[in-house]
């Protein structure tokens, strides 16, 4: 059908601005529905002025909705659009390669204790959990406590920590293992790799065997020693006789390997630190890659699923698989979510809790699997973001309102309303011609099942005060005649700096909307509740709540009107103190 008078147009426009409002969080973009009609359209690029005016229009409305609302709109005038929509949200994981050799699917996890789980290994535990439930196999959870770089710290509590966080995410694992407890095993293999001639002790300067060996690509003077002097210095090594960065082991990769950070690689080193979980019984720790090569066998992992930056720990684990004739185990890849706008540091993070910055690795700003949670974000949001990206090798700049936008389509149907006003100041309003008012809100504006809340206004002299958010200030200058929600509409006679003064004109909703005069939210000056808010860059916001938020529960999550979605994280006489969700 051609379409040509502008209700068609206008018609064709809310279709395809709903569809992209629906699409990227409830806002659709004028150039993209503009684009969307005459790409699909082209006879109507003659009427483009007038098409860009339609559409201004049409989107300025659809942007005002809900996107509750806008689904269901959509849902009604277009469903197959919808239906697009939720084809691209089922991305199914490609199969696991390779299944049928092993018999059981058996992943692990591997989280280095230096903090809780963020949302950039969520992904991580995400994906092993899909993939061992749909092959009914088993996921081990590996503590990857090896001691590392100095700047690479254990903290004790990260192992409850990385537990409480998997749980929230609801993975579900078989067998928690500590790789600190398996330090005897990867001696026993380091001595058989040395007894074999396949490694060597090397007591080399780090930075002389750098520049003089490793970059030139010539070996050291220790490669060539016989076993009995390399077993001497390994028994040296731990017993203490050699001091941290006098001798290292390391494993015959080859010096000319073409990748120079593959030349000789260091397999175990000393490390004279002490560790939270085993104290000082051990001084000689296994490198990252020698302690896998020699664990996803003897553990009988299957399946290994890694992010593609960590290619060389493929190669070195293939090298010790050959050396000990081990059959090769699969390997996975994805690539990096660079999530946009967010800091993902445990190490900072811990220097910002240790110096009172931060308000512990639950604070908003580490954006640990904690401070979601903290926040009221769902883990099957989460999960479904996750898994909407899919297992792609390619990088993904990721922006966390993607996340907002699965988790509001789950808190949104429940979570009920109340007025609240942050950063308030005094609104009084003369001639209020009755001397009982009580305002009617629905707690969820598409459930009337649900009920009402009742505001009552204490009205003396015709004048009744109440509070506005300062955040409206701009509107109330801007417009004469503003209308409070569920209550009644008035004038605006002046704006002073501590009160704003205004004359009731009526009670009509329908006169409010037939000059599109805006609608802000308010709380009676009495028996208001106290509220404290912390936002997601840390800061705080105060305000006031109506009477009725004296009815909430830590842990609900509610929506405080025109300003976001909360979670009630504790309540005192003094104030109720919230996370703020999204909006």
């Amino acid at each position: 059908m051609k379409i040509n008078s502008s209700d068609e147009i206008k018609s064709l426009a809310i279709r395809y601005a709903l569809a992209n409002a629906v699409k990227h969080n409830g806002k659709a973009d004028e150039k993209a529905v503009i684009s969307k009609v005459m790409g699909e359209h082209p006879h109507l690029r003659p009427k483009a002025r007038e098409i860009v005016g339609i559409v201004k229009e049409v989107v300025r409305s659809v942007n005002l909705l809900t996107l509750e609302e806008q689904i269901k709109k959509l849902e009604s005038i277009a469903p197959e659009l919808l239906e697009e929509k939720k084809k691209e949200e089922k991305k199914e994981l490609p199969p696991l390669p390779n299944v049928e050799k092993w018999g059981k699917v058996v992943m692990r996890m591997a989280p280095f204790p230096s903090g809780p789980l963020h949302i950039g290994n969520a992904r991580m535990a995400i994906l092993n959990d899909e993939y061992v439930k749909r092959y009914n196999g088993e996921l081990l959870l590996v503590y990857d406590d090896t001691i590392g770089a100095k700047e690479h710290k254990i903290i004790p509590e990260a192992y409850d920590l990385i537990k409480e966080g998997l749980e929230w995410l609801g993975v579900k694992w078989h067998k928690t293992i500590y790789k600190s407890d398996r330090l005897e095993i990867f001696y026993k293999y380091c001595k058989q790799l040395l007894e074999q001639g396949h490694a060597y002790v090397c007591l080399c300067n780090a930075e002389e065997w750098r520049t003089k060996y490793k970059i030139l690509g010539k070996p050291c003077p220790h490669r060539s020693q016989t076993i009995e002097e390399n077993l001497e210095h390994w028994e040296r090594m731990l017993s203490g006789e050699y001091a941290q960065g006098e001798a290292v082991v390391r494993l015959k990769t080859g010096m000319d390997h073409p990748d120079p950070a593959m030349r000789d690689h260091v397999i175990m080193r000393i490390s004279e630190r002490e560790h939270p979980r085993v104290g000082t019984r051990y001084r000689v720790w296994p490198l990252l890659e020698f302690s896998w090569g020699i664990d996803d066998y003897l553990l009988g992992v299957t399946h290994i699923l890694r992010g593609k930056d960590l290619i060389k720990e493929d190669m070195m684990e293939e090298f010790i698989w050959r050396l000990f004739n081990w059959p090769k185990r699969e390997f996975i890849h994805y690539g990096k979510i660079l999530f946009k706008g967010i800091t993902l540091s445990k190490r900072k993070a811990r220097k910002l809790i240790e110096n009172g910055i931060f308000r512990g690795w639950d604070d908003p700003r580490t954006w640990s699997l904690q401070s979601l949670a903290k926040r009221g974000i769902r883990p099957e949001a989460l999960r479904q973001a996750i898994l909407n990206l899919g297992l792609s090798i390619v990088d993904i700049e990721y922006s966390p309102s993607n996340l907002y936008a699965y988790n509001r389509r789950l808190i949104d149907p429940v979570a009920l309303r109340y007025f609240f006003v942050d950063n308030p100041i005094k609104l009084r309003i003369i001639n209020i011609p009755e001397q009982n008012v009580v305002a009617k809100s629905p707690l969820h504006p598409e459930k009337p099942e649900l009920g009402f809340r009742n505001i009552p206004l204490t009205v003396k002299n015709e004048i009744v005060d109440l509070f506005v958010s300062s955040r409206d200030l701009d509107l109330l200058k801007s417009k004469k005649i503003i209308r409070l929600k569920d209550l009644f509409n008035f004038e605006v006679i002046s704006i002073k700096k501590d009160i704003i003064e205004g004359k009731f004109l009526s009670w009509s909703v329908k006169e409010a909307r037939k000059i599109r005069a805006p609608i802000i939210h308010w709380v009676p000056s009495q028996n208001y509740v106290n509220i404290r808010v912390i936002m997601p860059d840390g800061n705080e916001t105060t305000g006031l709540g109506e009477p009725n938020c004296k009815d909430l529960k830590v842990d609900q999550i509610v929506q405080f009107e025109r300003f976001g979605f909360v979670r009630i994280d504790e309540i005192t006489k003094e104030e109720i103190l919230c996370y703020y969700t999204h909006d």
